[in-house]
């Protein structure tokens, strides 16, 4: 029922599919196709969706988005060194009203979660993140959702919701699951000061573009901590997407959002992965294309490891500082740090119990000198809010 409504994919992908070399992805990909129908969700780990909705946005589009193009350019690529089963439903059109087509995004990506199904979302506008954020509902109590935007979002008081206001919509929005809000990227000259503020006053994450580009690792321990990503492709600089009047001279490179969808891939929590407001110029499709392989080639590279659970993989440091003492720990697989938060509220802990937070070297190194990681007391006054 929750598939009803999902559109084939093109035949032109189909008849690309059969000219690419035996190791492409489109020939190990389960594709819904006119022919075949719903592709077997057995054994299944990705799904890949496409969403044409694209009333809502800011910048009006003078032409609709090709998903089919994107979806060419991914399936020539070839296959990793994977074990995953990859799957693509096919695509949701608009509806015969926004919030119609937003219904069927919920449905068909909730339906996807419950099955342990990571959906990767190539759409037309950002605004569907609130939609995959409703997603969740009655399946992760508290989201953690990571933007990897110039922008914040958060739009006008009095605005409707577009690609440029939905985080507004989400943080006011009955039930409200949203625990922790993360930007990467932001460009200040995007955003309004009293945006800014808002983001300190509830004690959300953000990551300027200069600082992460001087070190794109930084970027890890956000996504790792998150539920959900979705990505801005006007995130990256615009001689890397192909010279489009809609994106800024500044922005990601494409090594760099590459490395930001592997970090997203790699975590073990993140359930959904969106990327939005692509362009249809082929060194956009082509780079979109591989960011959802990076994405993969992450999840391919999991290794759901905890502290609390298998501590003999773990070196813990507890450093003492004039106020509190932190304790960290190090992996000894992958070299990740954590730092444990009393009081912080997540779906897995009870209050007044100690909770994991991905962190740095740097995080450690700070407190060993008696600094107070920012990262840490942010979640530690959450976890009181």
């Amino acid at each position: 029922m929750a598939f009803d409504f999902l559109v084939p994919v093109e035949d032109k992908v189909m008849a690309h599919c059969e000219l690419f070399a035996a190791q492409s992805l489109g020939k190990h990909t389960r594709i819904h196709n006119k022919r075949d129908g719903l592709p077997d969700l057995e054994n299944v780990s990705i799904a890949i969706l496409g969403v044409k909705e694209s009333r809502n946005a800011f910048e009006k589009k003078t032409e609709k988005l090709d998903v089919s193009d994107i979806r060419i350019q991914l399936y020539k690529l070839l296959l990793g060194n994977w074990n995953s089963q990859l799957a693509d439903m096919g695509d949701i059109e608009e509806g015969a009203t926004v919030e119609d087509t937003y219904f069927v995004v919920k449905n068909t990506l909730s339906t996807l979660l419950k099955k342990k199904i990571i959906p990767v979302i190539i759409g037309a506008t950002q605004d569907i993140t609130y939609p995959a954020y409703r997603s969740f509902d009655g399946i992760v109590d508290l989201v953690n959702l990571v933007a990897v935007d110039s922008r914040f979002d958060f739009g006008m008081d009095d605005e409707l919701i577009s690609s440029h206001s939905y985080m507004s919509k989400i943080i006011t929005d009955k039930p409200n699951n949203l625990f922790n809000f993360s930007n990467i990227g932001y460009q200040s000259y995007f955003n309004a000061q009293e945006e800014i503020d808002l983001m300190e006053r509830l004690f959300f994450d953000a990551y300027r573009l200069g600082e992460l580009g001087s070190d794109i690792s930084l970027a890890e321990p956000v996504l790792r901590n998150a539920h959900m990503i979705s990505m801005d492709a006007r995130a990256v600089r615009a001689s890397e997407i192909g010279l489009s009047d809609n994106f800024s001279p500044n922005g990601f490179t494409g090594r760099e959002i590459c490395a930001i969808a592997r970090y997203s891939g790699i975590s073990d929590k993140v359930s959904i992965f969106g990327i939005y407001e692509m362009e249809n110029t082929n060194q956009s499709c082509q780079l979109m294309a591989q960011i959802i392989w990076y994405f993969i080639e992450g999840y391919n590279f999991r290794r759901n490891e905890s502290p609390f659970e298998s501590s003999e993989n773990f070196t813990k440091y507890i450093v003492p500082t004039d106020t509190e003492e932190l304790t960290f720990h190090k992996s000894h697989l992958t070299n990740r740090w954590w730092v444990e938060v009393p009081s912080i509220l997540t779906p897995h802990t009870k209050s007044n119990s100690s909770a994991l937070l991905p962190c740095t070297k740097k995080d450690y190194l700070e407190a060993c000198d008696q600094n107070i990681p920012e990262r840490w007391f942010k979640a530690y006054k959450k976890g009181f809010n």
